[in-house]
Protein backbone atom coordinates (compact mmCIF):
# COMPACT_ATOMS: atom_id res chain seq x y z
CA UNK A 1 0.00 0.00 0.00
CA UNK A 2 2.81 2.40 0.88
CA UNK A 3 4.56 1.74 -2.41
CA UNK A 4 1.34 2.39 -4.32
CA UNK A 5 0.84 5.68 -2.52
CA UNK A 6 4.38 6.75 -3.37
CA UNK A 7 3.81 5.91 -7.03
CA UNK A 8 0.54 7.83 -7.11
CA UNK A 9 2.12 10.83 -5.40
CA UNK A 10 4.92 10.83 -7.95
CA UNK A 11 2.46 10.79 -10.85
CA UNK A 12 0.43 13.63 -9.33
CA UNK A 13 3.60 15.65 -8.78
CA UNK A 14 4.57 15.26 -12.42
CA UNK A 15 1.13 16.34 -13.62
CA UNK A 16 1.13 19.30 -11.24
CA UNK A 17 4.46 20.57 -12.57
CA UNK A 18 3.13 20.36 -16.12
CA UNK A 19 -0.04 22.27 -15.23
CA UNK A 20 1.81 24.97 -13.33
CA UNK A 21 4.37 25.46 -16.09
CA UNK A 22 1.84 25.84 -18.91
CA UNK A 23 0.72 29.46 -18.24
CA UNK A 24 4.35 30.63 -18.53
CA UNK A 25 4.10 30.58 -22.31
CA UNK A 26 0.34 30.62 -22.89
CA UNK A 27 -0.35 34.33 -23.37
CA UNK A 28 0.10 36.66 -26.30
CA UNK A 29 2.91 38.97 -25.19
CA UNK A 30 5.07 41.84 -26.48
CA UNK A 31 8.82 42.21 -25.95
CA UNK A 32 11.34 44.71 -27.30
CA UNK A 33 14.33 43.71 -29.41
CA UNK A 34 16.82 45.46 -27.18
CA UNK A 35 15.48 48.53 -25.33
CA UNK A 36 12.23 50.45 -25.60
CA UNK A 37 13.29 53.83 -24.23
CA UNK A 38 10.93 56.73 -23.65
CA UNK A 39 11.06 59.20 -26.52
CA UNK A 40 12.98 56.78 -28.75
CA UNK A 41 12.28 54.18 -31.43
CA UNK A 42 12.20 50.42 -30.95
CA UNK A 43 11.42 47.16 -32.68
CA UNK A 44 9.03 45.01 -30.67
CA UNK A 45 7.82 41.45 -31.21
CA UNK A 46 4.36 40.11 -30.52
CA UNK A 47 4.79 36.50 -29.48
CA UNK A 48 1.76 34.31 -30.22
CA UNK A 49 1.68 30.71 -28.94
CA UNK A 50 -0.95 28.23 -30.08
CA UNK A 51 -2.89 27.09 -27.02
CA UNK A 52 -5.14 24.60 -28.79
CA UNK A 53 -4.48 20.95 -29.65
CA UNK A 54 -7.04 20.71 -32.43
CA UNK A 55 -6.77 24.06 -34.27
CA UNK A 56 -4.20 26.46 -35.71
CA UNK A 57 -3.93 30.20 -35.13
CA UNK A 58 -4.83 31.86 -38.44
CA UNK A 59 -5.21 35.54 -37.52
CA UNK A 60 -3.80 38.13 -35.12
CA UNK A 61 -5.14 41.64 -34.67
CA UNK A 62 -3.15 44.13 -32.57
CA UNK A 63 -4.73 47.47 -31.63
CA UNK A 64 -2.28 50.26 -30.85
CA UNK A 65 -2.83 52.42 -27.74
CA UNK A 66 -5.18 55.34 -28.52
CA UNK A 67 -4.01 57.32 -25.48
CA UNK A 68 -0.45 57.40 -26.82
CA UNK A 69 -0.63 57.39 -30.65
CA UNK A 70 2.60 56.59 -32.47
CA UNK A 71 3.66 58.59 -35.53
CA UNK A 72 5.74 55.78 -37.04
CA UNK A 73 4.51 52.16 -37.18
CA UNK A 74 6.11 49.74 -39.65
CA UNK A 75 5.45 45.97 -39.50
CA UNK A 76 8.14 43.59 -40.72
CA UNK A 77 6.99 41.03 -43.32
CA UNK A 78 6.39 37.55 -41.90
CA UNK A 79 6.60 34.54 -44.22
CA UNK A 80 3.25 32.85 -44.69
CA UNK A 81 1.25 35.82 -43.39
CA UNK A 82 -0.55 38.71 -45.09
CA UNK A 83 -0.21 42.04 -43.24
CA UNK A 84 -2.82 44.80 -43.20
CA UNK A 85 -2.18 48.22 -41.64
CA UNK A 86 -5.23 50.26 -40.59
CA UNK A 87 -4.84 54.06 -40.40
CA UNK A 88 -7.25 56.30 -38.51
CA UNK A 89 -7.72 60.01 -37.82
CA UNK A 90 -6.46 61.11 -34.41
CA UNK A 91 -8.77 62.92 -32.01
CA UNK A 92 -5.82 65.08 -31.03
CA UNK A 93 -2.97 65.68 -33.53
CA UNK A 94 0.56 64.84 -32.39
CA UNK A 95 3.83 66.49 -33.34
CA UNK A 96 6.77 64.56 -34.78
CA UNK A 97 10.01 66.20 -35.93
CA UNK A 98 8.31 69.59 -36.11
CA UNK A 99 5.31 68.38 -38.11
CA UNK A 100 1.74 67.89 -36.99
CA UNK A 101 0.44 64.37 -37.50
CA UNK A 102 -3.35 64.03 -37.86
CA UNK A 103 -3.47 60.36 -38.86
CA UNK A 104 -1.70 57.32 -37.43
CA UNK A 105 -1.76 53.52 -37.51
CA UNK A 106 -4.48 52.25 -35.17
CA UNK A 107 -4.35 48.51 -35.91
CA UNK A 108 -2.14 45.89 -37.54
CA UNK A 109 -3.67 42.59 -38.70
CA UNK A 110 -1.82 39.45 -39.76
CA UNK A 111 -3.76 36.74 -41.62
CA UNK A 112 -2.22 33.36 -42.44
CA UNK A 113 -1.86 32.43 -46.11
CA UNK A 114 -1.58 28.74 -45.20
CA UNK A 115 -1.83 26.66 -42.04
CA UNK A 116 -0.88 29.46 -39.64
CA UNK A 117 0.53 28.60 -36.23
CA UNK A 118 0.06 24.87 -35.71
CA UNK A 119 -0.49 23.22 -32.29
CA UNK A 120 2.75 23.08 -30.32
CA UNK A 121 4.30 26.10 -32.09
CA UNK A 122 4.51 29.87 -31.70
CA UNK A 123 5.13 32.79 -34.07
CA UNK A 124 6.61 36.25 -33.58
CA UNK A 125 5.35 39.35 -35.38
CA UNK A 126 7.84 42.28 -35.40
CA UNK A 127 6.87 45.97 -35.59
CA UNK A 128 9.02 49.10 -35.56
CA UNK A 129 7.49 51.80 -33.33
CA UNK A 130 8.21 55.43 -32.52
CA UNK A 131 8.50 57.86 -31.17
CA UNK A 132 7.62 56.21 -27.86
CA UNK A 133 5.90 58.52 -25.33
CA UNK A 134 7.99 60.31 -22.73
CA UNK A 135 5.15 60.58 -20.20
CA UNK A 136 4.30 56.89 -19.82
CA UNK A 137 5.96 53.88 -18.19
CA UNK A 138 4.20 51.32 -20.37
CA UNK A 139 2.07 50.84 -23.46
CA UNK A 140 -0.89 48.47 -23.58
CA UNK A 141 -1.67 46.69 -26.85
CA UNK A 142 -4.96 44.82 -27.08
CA UNK A 143 -4.75 41.66 -29.20
CA UNK A 144 -7.34 39.32 -30.73
CA UNK A 145 -6.31 35.77 -31.68
CA UNK A 146 -8.43 33.74 -34.11
CA UNK A 147 -8.18 29.98 -34.62
CA UNK A 148 -8.94 27.83 -37.65
CA UNK A 149 -12.08 26.48 -35.92
CA UNK A 150 -13.43 30.08 -35.73
CA UNK A 151 -12.70 30.38 -32.00
CA UNK A 152 -11.70 33.92 -31.00
CA UNK A 153 -9.64 34.76 -27.89
CA UNK A 154 -9.49 38.42 -26.87
CA UNK A 155 -6.31 39.36 -25.01
CA UNK A 156 -7.69 42.74 -23.91
CA UNK A 157 -7.81 42.73 -20.10
CA UNK A 158 -5.47 45.34 -18.65
CA UNK A 159 -3.36 43.99 -15.74
CA UNK A 160 -3.68 46.07 -12.56
CA UNK A 161 -0.85 46.57 -10.08
CA UNK A 162 -1.37 44.65 -6.85
CA UNK A 163 -4.01 42.38 -8.36
CA UNK A 164 -3.88 38.88 -9.78
CA UNK A 165 -3.18 38.56 -13.48
CA UNK A 166 -6.44 38.48 -15.44
CA UNK A 167 -7.45 35.42 -17.44
CA UNK A 168 -6.79 37.12 -20.78
CA UNK A 169 -4.20 39.85 -20.15
CA UNK A 170 -3.40 42.37 -22.87
CA UNK A 171 0.25 42.55 -24.02
CA UNK A 172 2.09 45.28 -22.10
CA UNK A 173 5.33 46.92 -23.29
CA UNK A 174 7.48 48.27 -20.46
CA UNK A 175 9.30 51.51 -21.32
CA UNK A 176 12.75 52.25 -19.92
CA UNK A 177 14.04 55.69 -18.98
CA UNK A 178 15.55 57.60 -21.88
CA UNK A 179 19.29 58.09 -22.02
CA UNK A 180 20.84 61.46 -22.85
CA UNK A 181 21.03 60.65 -26.55
CA UNK A 182 18.00 58.35 -26.78
CA UNK A 183 16.02 60.78 -28.97
CA UNK A 184 18.68 61.50 -31.54
CA UNK A 185 18.83 64.91 -33.18
CA UNK A 186 16.89 64.31 -36.39
CA UNK A 187 14.56 62.03 -38.29
CA UNK A 188 17.58 60.49 -39.98
CA UNK A 189 19.08 59.42 -36.66
CA UNK A 190 15.79 57.86 -35.62
CA UNK A 191 15.56 56.00 -38.92
CA UNK A 192 19.10 54.67 -38.50
CA UNK A 193 18.25 53.37 -35.03
CA UNK A 194 15.12 51.68 -36.35
CA UNK A 195 16.96 50.01 -39.23
CA UNK A 196 19.63 48.68 -36.89
CA UNK A 197 16.97 47.29 -34.54
CA UNK A 198 15.22 45.51 -37.42
CA UNK A 199 18.47 43.95 -38.62
CA UNK A 200 19.12 42.30 -35.27
CA UNK A 201 15.47 41.54 -34.41
CA UNK A 202 15.63 37.78 -35.10
CA UNK A 203 18.67 37.20 -32.86
CA UNK A 204 17.34 39.41 -30.08
CA UNK A 205 13.94 37.68 -30.15
CA UNK A 206 15.43 34.27 -29.36
CA UNK A 207 17.42 35.67 -26.43
CA UNK A 208 14.59 37.73 -24.97
CA UNK A 209 11.70 35.27 -25.26
CA UNK A 210 13.21 31.80 -25.26
CA UNK A 211 14.18 31.64 -21.59
CA UNK A 212 10.63 31.41 -20.25
CA UNK A 213 9.65 28.62 -22.63
CA UNK A 214 12.83 26.68 -21.94
CA UNK A 215 12.32 26.89 -18.18
CA UNK A 216 8.71 25.75 -18.50
CA UNK A 217 9.65 22.77 -20.65
CA UNK A 218 12.44 21.75 -18.28
CA UNK A 219 10.04 21.86 -15.33
CA UNK A 220 7.57 19.76 -17.29
CA UNK A 221 10.20 17.15 -18.12
CA UNK A 222 11.29 17.01 -14.48
CA UNK A 223 7.71 16.40 -13.43
CA UNK A 224 7.31 13.55 -15.90
CA UNK A 225 10.55 11.93 -14.73
CA UNK A 226 9.46 12.19 -11.09
CA UNK A 227 6.09 10.65 -11.88
CA UNK A 228 7.63 7.81 -13.89
CA UNK A 229 10.10 7.08 -11.12
CA UNK A 230 7.30 6.88 -8.57
CA UNK A 231 5.29 4.46 -10.71
CA UNK A 232 8.37 2.33 -11.37
CA UNK A 233 9.15 2.12 -7.69
CA UNK A 234 5.59 1.05 -6.91
CA UNK A 235 5.67 -1.74 -9.51
CA UNK A 236 9.08 -2.96 -8.29
CA UNK A 237 7.97 -2.98 -4.67
CA UNK A 238 4.82 -4.87 -5.56
CA UNK A 239 6.77 -7.56 -7.40
CA UNK A 240 9.16 -7.98 -4.47
CA UNK A 241 6.23 -8.36 -2.09
CA UNK A 242 4.58 -10.92 -4.37
CA UNK A 243 7.83 -12.90 -4.66
CA UNK A 244 8.26 -12.91 -0.90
Amino acid sequence: MKASRIAAAGAVAGATVLVLSSPAFAHVSVQPAGEAAKGGYATVNFKVPNERDNASTTKLEVTLPADHPLASVMPQPVDGWDTKVTVGTLDKPIESHGEKITKAVTKVTWTADGDGIRPGYFQQFPISLGALPEDADELVFKAVQTYSNKEVVRWIEVPQEGQEEPEHPAPVLELSDAEDDAHGGSAGAAADDTAAAETTAAEADDDSSGGTDTTARVLGIVGIVVGAAGIGYGVFAGRRRAGA
